[in-house]
């Protein structure tokens, strides 16, 4: 990666979460291996080619029984001080007419990403994106369906939702600092309305910046590297925050929160692996889930992870 950056030539790039599995190809080869994307218009395919249609999706959640055996272990780790914001997530089955390329092309996304009979991904969050020898980060935490009485009031005005996002901005900001200067919150908790299959949303989030050095090409690999995985979708401290994660979720989460981008020989943009669904045995699985804090209670999170379950309308 390094070499390529250095040398100005454009690629793709996908890491799982556990970082196990990483794939890394020149940007015109990326069809060949079986992935089409659609990075805020920058796109490796014909969007004429399907024409999209809304479909529903049938959803059986994630039994709430387990969902409450994992949530009590997460409060545990919490009050016991190894972790103050865990973000506990489950894969949920999901039915619907749509195969998954036609998911791709339905859903309305600024990032979009889709694995030929494996996975798609549509994705409201930017991990990071540089430009002008600028890194910029987007930190998303904060749901709320918008159809709520004074649905704006309440998520800006939360407790558990204040703290839960105050946490995940200091977290990336120092992320940031670990490859950049000069890094600063230039917008907080800025709000954003998304429409679904089912209803609408809104999510807060904030833009963080930091100024990197001029040979940072170069130090591609490690600066990805280093702020991986996203703060947004693990938590803090990060590093016991993952290893509870692992034993409370047991399985893998793969590609699902891990980050997928392009470099195109001068600018990178790249987005979190939230809103995903993959297809195990047959079965399609949508992967979604929330952050836990000392404030959350279990109804609300479990009901956030449902509503989470969404194709974004067109």
């Amino acid at each position: 990666m390094s070499t390529w950056a250095a040398a100005q030539k454009p690629f793709f790039f996908l890491i799982d979460f556990e970082m196990q599995k990483p794939v890394l190809c020149p940007l015109e080869e990326a069809k060949d291996h079986g992935f089409i994307f659609d990075i805020k218009g920058f796109r490796n395919f014909d969007p004429t080619t399907r024409k999209p249609k809304p479909i529903p999706l049938s959803i059986k959640p994630v039994a709430k029984e387990t969902y409450t055996h994992a949530y009590q272990r997460v409060i545990d780790e919490i009050y016991k001080g190894n972790s103050f914001l865990l973000n506990l997530t489950f894969p949920s089955a999901i039915e619907t007419p749509l195969d998954l390329e036609d998911v791709f092309h339905w859903a309305k996304a600024p990032y979009k990403l889709y694995h030929q009979g494996d996975f798609v991904v549509y994705s409201p969050e930017c991990f990071v994106k540089i430009k002008n020898d600028h890194i910029y980060s987007y930190p998303m935490k904060g749901t709320i369906d918008a159809r709520l009485p004074d649905a704006q009031n309440t998520l800006t005005t939360d407790p558990k939702e204040i703290n839960e996002h105050n946490t995940i901005v200091d977290l990336i900001r120092n992320d940031l600092s670990k490859v950049a200067k000069e890094v600063q919150v230039k917008r907080f908790r800025y709000l954003d309305k998304i429409k679904t299959q089912k209803n609408e949303i809104y999510h807060t989030s904030s833009e963080i910046r930091g100024k990197l050095p001029p040979d940072w090409k170069s130090q591609l690999p490690n600066l990805l590297l280093s702020m991986l995985p996203a703060g947004s979708i693990c938590g803090a401290p990060k590093g016991k925050t993952v290893s509870i994660i692992q034993e409370v979720e047991q399985d893998p989460r793969g590609y699902y929160t891990g980050i997928f981008g392009y470099f195109d020989g001068e600018e990178l943009d790249s987005a979190v692996n939230i809103r995903f669904i993959e297809e195990k045995n047959s079965q399609l699985l949508y992967r979604s889930g929330g952050g836990i804090t000392f404030l959350s209670d279990m109804e609300s999170e479990y009901n956030k992870l449902i509503e989470k379950i969404y194709v974004p309308a067109v």
